[in-house]
């Protein structure tokens, strides 16, 4: 479906590249647009349209020109409005909805003056209301246009010219890159919605953290025990470390909560782990050369090897500058996160996903080894850097440390290593031991140590052993974290008697939910299937592109005609969608849908045939308002399953267990062999 809707705006913008130098001018204007900036994606449909560059589909000075124009018509419109409407414009809807970033704005705005105009353009969250403020401030016109034309000549470039590179190199990589662009947005995706969670934790745990801590003192101050006597010196407001402690607090209870959260599902067997499986496959299918080599170093980094020489010489380091308690609490949280990890796994005895080269206590899974130690000793290590510096360096270091620390987790993810719960485990299980050590060290005068030099000391010792480390290891590691294709064989005949029941019962998606029940079974190739199928006014669906998917915003779209929603089964996408329109026991306003993924079998009898599982189910059509069209699925899935099994001629049905079946399931599925619809093709 992506690569279809992809190559179809393609398409349209070799042939109406005016509209996409149109479309940057506008998403250029719209980033200095109070609000409509900060919801309205223009950076990065910016860099994806300059990514074509490259390809001859635009031309770059035409981008460039749409870009910078487009910024400095932004910068003047929302200058303007300030000016004619002065402070009155910010009581109008959505201004007044954002009290916050107008405040924040002012105070940029006052402490750096008509130089605000130039950084701002380079600054979320501020960028969209800097002009508006600077004409309501009464600057001078001239000043500002001078200062918006320098601004919108560096911003332009800096916003097309890396989608040129990236376009580019993507050029340059051939088929492999398809998969690394997904892969790319696999990454940025999963690291945006780490970031927006772990803000909306503590945006909404911090309030009831701080009425937890009131009630605790409360309590605290009525009784007269060891326990009430510590958490009154805890929480004394007095104490200028006490707010210091709200968000180690936080993360403890979180972390901790998700962590066993986790393993009631490693131990139960609960959706988590089937959405396991799913996650793993979609990784492995997205696998390339360049990716693997990429991944197997960035996991090197997170290697023993590596971990010990970091913490020996911080360790070093610390006990130089007679940190002597720091020194402590460095060592008991790296060596205490590995032997706590280990048990859990001796614990455990869960198995990886794949035969990789571990052997002893590191052949078990869960949790990650890799995780939870990295995000110990990478965490910690910024926890004491970000005490002893200024604040506004502080955000710079926690999303380094973050942001390798979610690296070498995924690289797991990636390379086949461990499952996702293994990797989410560990994640929690580092950041409960992190957020403990933490509010312990907190809790105790600490001598000061140099910030600088603890950086210094740490990231070279990073550099060294981790790239000592992927010199020695890369080739050894490459042949482990190999892509090991090992299809199980099964003989035909025992399918077709039985061993179709070791298939699943129902689509499982991407989250471990199981979805609509897979009642068809085919054993040979998908084409043999599509020609029988065309045969009897069964067709392929239409593609995914531009036009097709603006149907849906229709009330006159022919059923047959809209594109079939692609849907993930353990993992995989759709390798074969048909549709069949008004057939048999459907209204006029429905269709047949047939989805067919491929599973993890081959089928033996003097030679190997793949084998197929598949939905087949009805999808109705409503038209709200007569405005667009949506669709529903409906629960009877006997009447599909009959009508295609009208259509292949030589198919049976063999029944699952009774108590699967229900009033929308008679409990039988179709199998159907190549070889046995020969009489239909005939027709």
């Amino acid at each position: 479906m992506m690569t279809s809707l992809v190559s179809s705006i393609i398409e349209f913008l070799t042939a109406h590249p005016h509209v996409a130098y149109l479309s940057v001018f506008l998403l250029a204007l719209s980033e200095s647009i109070p609000i409509i900036g900060a919801v309205v994606p223009g950076t990065a449909v910016i860099l994806a349209l300059s990514a074509l560059v490259p390809s001859g589909v635009l031309l770059l000075w035409p981008l460039l020109v749409a870009a910078t124009l487009g910024a400095i018509a932004g910068d003047g419109l929302s200058f303007w409005l300030g000016h004619r409407y002065h402070r009155e414009i910010l009581g109008f809807w959505p201004l007044n909805r954002h009290p916050e970033l107008i405040q924040s704005s002012e105070a940029f705005f006052e402490r750096h003056g008509a130089k605000s105009v130039f950084l701002a353009r380079f600054v979320p969250g501020v960028r969209a209301f800097i002009p508006l403020l600077a004409g309501m401030m009464g600057m001078a016109v001239s000043r500002f246009y001078a200062v918006n034309v320098v601004s919108a000549l560096a911003w332009a470039p800096s916003h097309i010219l890396p989608g040129v590179l990236v376009g580019a190199t993507f050029s340059i990589l051939g088929a492999t890159a398809k998969p690394l662009a997904i892969l790319l947005v696999v990454l940025v995706a999963a690291g945006w919605a780490v970031l927006h969670i772990v803000r909306w934790t503590l945006r909404r745990g911090i309030p009831y953290l701080i009425v937890g801590i009131q009630r605790l003192r409360s309590w605290a101050g009525t009784h007269d025990t060891w326990l009430s006597r510590s958490l009154t010196h805890l929480l004394d407001p007095s104490r200028p470390e006490a707010r210091a402690l709200a968000l180690p607090t936080v993360l403890l209870v979180g972390a901790a909560w998700l962590f066993f959260g986790i393993l009631e599902d490693v131990v139960t067997g609960d959706p988590l782990l089937l959405a396991d499986s799913a996650i793993y496959h979609t990784l492995q299918d997205l696998r390339t050369a360049p990716g693997d080599a990429a991944m197997i170093a960035i996991t090197e980094l997170g290697d023993t090897t590596v971990v010990m020489t970091v913490m020996i010489v911080v360790v070093l380091w610390l006990m130089w500058k007679r940190a002597w308690r720091t020194a402590a609490y460095w060592l008991v949280a790296i060596a205490g996160a590995s032997a706590l990890n280990t048990v859990i796994k001796v614990a455990l005895h869960r198995a990886r996903p794949g035969e990789l080269l571990y052997s002893g206590w590191s052949a078990f899974s869960f949790p990650s080894g890799h995780s939870t130690v990295n995000v110990v000793l990478y965490g910690f290590l910024a926890f004491l850097i970000a005490r002893e510096i200024r604040p506004a360096w502080r955000l710079a270091v926690a999303l380094g440390a973050a942001t390798l620390i979610f690296l070498i987790a995924f690289s797991r993810l990636y390379l086949g290593a461990h499952w996702l719960s293994d990797v989410l485990g560990g994640l929690a299980f580092g950041s409960a031991w992190l957020a403990l050590l933490g509010l312990s060290y907190l809790g105790r005068q600490a001598g000061r140590i140099e910030p600088m030099g603890l950086l210094a000391a740490g990231c070279s010792a990073l550099i060294l052993a981790g790239g000592l480390n992927i010199y020695r290891s890369h080739a050894t590691d490459t042949e482990r974290y190999a892509v090991i294709v090992q299809t199980p064989t099964m003989a035909a005949t025992d399918w077709w008697t039985s061993g179709w029941q070791q298939l699943p019962a129902r689509r499982i998606d991407l989250t471990g939910e199981t979805n609509e029940l897979l009642t068809f079974q085919w054993a040979g190739g998908l084409q043999e299937l599509q020609d029988v199928l065309q045969h009897n006014e069964w067709r392929a669906s239409a593609a995914w592109t531009s036009l097709n998917a603006l149907n849906w915003l229709t009330a006159q779209a022919d059923p047959a005609g809209l594109p079939v929603i692609p849907l993930f089964a353990s993992g995989r996408l759709p390798s074969l969608t048909l549709v069949r329109p008004r057939g048999a026991g459907a209204t006029a306003d429905s269709r047949l849908v047939l989805r067919l993924w491929v599973v993890d079998f081959e089928l033996t009898n003097g030679r190997t045939a793949p084998l197929w599982i598949g939905s087949v189910v009805e999808e109705r059509f409503s038209h709200p308002l007569s405005l667009v069209t949506l669709t529903s699925t409906q629960p009877d899935v006997n009447a599909p399953r009959s009508t295609l099994a009208a259509a292949l001629d030589g198919g049976r049905l063999r029944s699952r267990p009774e108590e699967m079946a229900d009033a929308d399931w008679d409990g039988q599925v179709l199998l159907v062999r190549h070889g046995k619809t020969q009489k239909t093709m005939s027709d």
